[in-house]
């Protein structure tokens, strides 16, 4: 299963790659919104993990766009961000994001766990 990671943090980026390399998972790498919205596009990922700030876009305007749009539409996205403000929190969520992950509360194994139950129902294509 693909997994696209859109941040702007390279270090967060290449730990989570190698943790997601090691439990199984191709991922996928993009390193602002408008980058990221193209992979998603491109490549169809499974699941979508998503930083709120970047230095293009909010992680929701990625989040309404991929949404919006009938082609990437259905693919989960987990907003992970060290952001905390309860209204985009919010926002993200009615929005169709299926977490907000805080990444200073959340070791890697603990998000292989939620990406598990993320995909749980999703078959491999």
């Amino acid at each position: 299963m693909k997994i696209l990671i859109i941040d702007d943090d390279q270090m967060i980026v290449d730990v989570w790659t190698v943790v997601l390399k090691e439990n199984g998972y191709d991922v996928l790498t993009a390193g602002n919104g408008k980058e990221g919205i193209s992979q998603a596009k491109e490549h169809m990922p499974d699941l979508v993990l998503l930083d709120e700030i970047m230095p293009d876009m909010l992680g929701n305007e990625v989040l309404t766009t991929l949404k919006g749009d009938p082609q990437t539409t259905i693919i989960p996205i987990a907003i992970v961000s060290n952001y905390s403000e309860g209204q985009l929190m919010q926002e993200a969520i009615r929005q169709g994001a299926v977490d907000y992950i805080l990444k200073y509360q959340v070791d890697p194994q603990d998000l292989v766990n939620k990406i598990k139950s993320f995909l749980q129902d999703k078959k491999p294509v």
